[in-house]
């Protein structure tokens, strides 16, 4: 097969991808602006036009991309202030490094040399089009964070955010999280239900994705249906009949109803995870603690949990965050004495449009992400106790 040698891209190829770039950027700016089509035009053209210029000035790449930064942020500062300023500078770097990125044909440097033109066409536009998706995902959790330091009592980027005046922020719906007695009422039940229904659904969980990993467990794959089907029946669905079961056996807005509900919709998660880790789990090692002389439970404690303790964590920290976030099933199996943070957001934005909402959806964000990073941290180590990884 031939190689594909790297060279010195010509100036009408680096043009065209160029404006392409600027078309899909001018397509945001635009639409931000009322004219979505006026940026699509404005943005190839500029780009376009940099791309071919520069890229036969390729001798000169690290002056003319500080130049780029300058033009831009000069350009930034005089149609909207300091913050047009920057958002210039930080394009104007990006379109240095993409103009020469391709111009040089560093784009290839790391690709295998026999890729066709398509095949490497394709490698980057299934990146951009996963960044995309990336990009549209967390947006809104972008947009929630900066506006929970907003010194008024609106949902919107005040004309002093956005000139990043110092007065437009402050704490003020932080301190009101933390003193107002509902807030902090809520976030108490959350605290005493959520840990005691992790509790139950890594105890339940784990020991039933033991179980169904038997090859000798008849209909086990009904059972495992059954098992995670809360994740897959709509929450609603759930919720009513919870319900109702829960009205005829006196646990209906009680603490314990609560907790159980909880734990059913946790236990799913910790069943996937744990039977995920036992994949590759050495059922000999199991076999020679038995020829040993130990018993099923000092078994499963000395030799089998210690293993798949990664999955078991995982799925309680999956669990933990399902009933913390949970906010449809209490409503229907709560009372107002179980009252959980989620539920009080939901009445903060049924009844009162209070910005304490934001700050209180920041601080599970940010709770969420320390979670979910141990959870790949788990992961990780996870695989290389089976011997999946090398590091």
């Amino acid at each position: 097969m031939a190689l594909t040698p790297v060279e010195n891209q010509t100036p009408g190829f680096t043009a065209a991808t160029a404006a392409a770039a600027g078309a899909f950027f001018g397509l945001f700016v635009g639409t931000a602006q009322g004219s979505g089509l006026m940026g699509v035009l404005i943005g190839a053209a500029l780009l376009g036009v940099i791309g071919f210029v520069f890229a036969s000035m390729t001798d000169k790449e690290t002056p003319l991309r500080w130049l780029l930064i300058a033009v831009f942020a000069a350009a930034g500062f005089v149609l909207g202030g300091f913050v047009a300023a920057v958002i210039g500078a930080l394009f104007g770097w990006f379109a240095g490094w993409f103009v020469f990125w391709i111009a040089t044909s560093r784009y290839r440097a790391h690709l295998a040399p026999y890729l066709t033109p398509g095949q490497v066409l394709w490698h980057y536009t299934f990146r951009v089009i996963c960044g995309v998706i990336f990009v549209f995902l967390i947006t809104p959790i972008l947009v929630v964070m900066p506006l929970s330091f907003n010194a008024q009592d609106f949902f919107t980027f005040t004309p002093e955010m956005l000139r990043f005046d110092p007065e437009g922020y402050s704490l003020k719906h932080y301190r009101d999280f933390f003193t107002n007695d509902d807030w902090q009422q809520a976030l108490w039940n959350s605290v005493r239900i959520a840990p005691m229904a992790t509790l139950l659904s890594v105890g339940f969980g784990t020991l039933a994705a033991i179980g169904l990993s038997q090859p000798h467990v008849p209909f086990r794959r009904a059972i495992m249906a059954i098992l995670i089907s809360p994740m897959i029946v709509p929450l609603i669905i759930s919720a009513a009949g919870m319900y109702f079961f829960y009205s005829r056996i006196g646990l209906q807005g009680t603490y314990l109803g609560v907790v159980l509900a909880h734990a059913a919709l946790g236990i799913p998660f910790v069943i996937i995870t744990v039977t995920a880790t036992l994949v590759g789990f050495d059922r000999s090692l199991t076999r020679a603690a038995a020829n040993m002389g130990a018993g099923p439970v000092t078994t499963f404690f000395r030799v089998q949990m210690p293993l798949i303790l990664p999955g078991v964590i995982s799925g309680g920290l999956f669990a933990f965050i399902t009933s913390f976030d949970e906010v449809v099933v209490v409503l229907f199996v709560g009372s107002a004495g179980q009252k959980t943070l989620p539920w009080q957001m939901f009445i903060g934005l049924r009844e009162q449009i209070s910005p304490t909402i934001l700050a209180v959806a920041t601080i599970l964000v940010v709770i969420s992400i320390a979670l979910l990073t141990t959870v790949e941290m788990l992961r990780r180590r996870s695989e290389r106790l089976r011997g999946m990884s090398p590091s």
